[in-house]
């Protein structure tokens, strides 16, 4: 019934792709990110970088073995302890062996092609000397390769370690030791109009590349994927192919994770970063675990129709949110939920969007059980659906 041919605006050779509203299963990556004002396109972000890592899988400072159910973040990650503001060429000579350049493979199949392979591009960010990489989930998805080159020219191919598709935030792994991890900072004492500077590989090309500017404003909340974020803003220069390169601050350290910028006429300096403070849990819990815990799997992905064109071109006869696919075996299923139905409310609150379903979702967590209310047929159906966490 519904077929989505857009594609994301990211960097690709044969195809671009991204990745489908919703929260229920993989669909293959091949929407637009969008923006409440603007196109986005998705470039961006996460470098941290972090040393440590022997105390999740080895042994700490006095021998003793530490699981990785029991390390911290503070066990972990090498936090930044800099507090002297550095020149930007000072900055760049600390922070740049801590980014890589992150190239993907994946295998397309057209509707009206055979198979062949698209290749992407994007940065990340080392977290610990022994190869942990923290990117962005959109930079690597659907990768059947993933190659990560350092600032020193050396190749290696990494492995998935884990995504969490709610942050963004994906971490890989290379087999390599004595790596420069990032020193990660505090976000929480950033104000507008501190320096900042963005490291990444623009344009899938240009690896190690270097751009200065400010924060411009805080806790911008803006849509992507129909997730809401709250994100940092920056006017330093950001482009396709920064996504998964990190932000450092005045001294060095790694604030943010470059995300997205905002593109169209007339439109320039806006980029976009999720503070490092949001995400440091997140690294730790798919380096532990591959997967966030916690997190709500509907077992449903979701189709925006907002326009009464878009109502005409996938034959439905209004707008709203409809379920495009339902997982099968899934508690969606198991309620009778079917691909079609118009939603038209959760817990009671009338919804027209999958970012407002997902926000009302936010408010529970799993094992809890909400009624859902569709639209089928011209009838009204009422489900119960009982919460079950994402695992990989």
């Amino acid at each position: 019934m519904f077929e989505n041919d857009e594609e994301r605006d990211d960097i690709r050779e044969g195809s671009s792709y991204g990745s489908q509203a919703g929260w229920g299963s993989a669909e293959p990556p091949n929407a637009k990110r969008k923006m409440k004002w603007g196109r986005i396109i998705a470039v961006a972000s996460i470098c941290i970088v972090v040393s440590v890592s022997s105390l999740i899988n080895g042994v700490n400072d006095d021998s003793t073995a530490l699981s990785p159910e029991s390390a911290s973040v503070e066990a972990v990650f090498l936090t930044g302890s800099l507090s002297e503001s550095l020149s930007i060429p000072e900055i760049a000579e600390m922070a740049a062996p801590s980014v890589v350049e992150i190239t993907t493979e994946v295998i397309v199949t057209g509707q009206r092609t055979p198979q062949y392979v698209s290749e992407g591009a994007g940065s990340g960010v080392i977290i610990t000397e022994d190869g942990y990489i923290v990117t962005n989930n959109h930079v690597i998805e659907g990768a059947e390769k993933i190659t990560v080159r350092l600032v020193t020219g050396d190749e290696y191919i990494a492995a998935l370690i884990g995504t969490d598709e709610q942050t963004d935030v994906a971490i890989i792994k290379i087999e390599a030791s004595g790596l420069s991890p990032a020193a990660l900072g505090d976000s929480s004492t950033l104000v507008v109009g501190n320096q900042v500077v963005a490291i990444g590989n623009p344009l899938g090309q240009l690896g190690g590349t270097v751009t200065d500017g400010i924060i411009s404003a805080l806790d911008r909340d803006i849509t992507l994927d129909d997730q809401t974020m709250s994100l940092l803003q920056t006017n330093a220069a950001i482009n396709p192919g920064n996504s998964g390169g990190g932000l450092f601050d005045g001294s060095g350290n790694l604030i943010g994770i470059v995300v997205a910028k905002s593109s169209g006429t007339d439109v320039e300096g806006l980029g976009f970063a999720i503070p490092i403070n949001d995400v440091k849990s997140v690294m730790l819990e798919l380096m532990q675990n591959g997967y966030v815990r916690g997190r709500i799997e509907l077992g449903m992905t979701f189709l925006d129709i907002a326009s009464n064109q878009e109502a005409m071109m996938y034959r439905v006869s209004q707008t709203g949110v409809y379920i495009l696919k339902v997982t099968g075996g899934s508690n969606a299923e198991t309620a009778g939920l079917r691909s079609g139905d118009l939603v038209v409310s959760v817990e009671g609150t009338e919804v027209s969007t999958a970012a407002e379903i997902m926000s009302v979702i936010d408010g529970y967590e799993v094992g809890d059980s909400i009624e859902i209310k569709v639209m089928r047929s011209s009838e009204e159906k009422v489900s119960t659906l009982t919460l079950e966490e994402s695992k990989p």
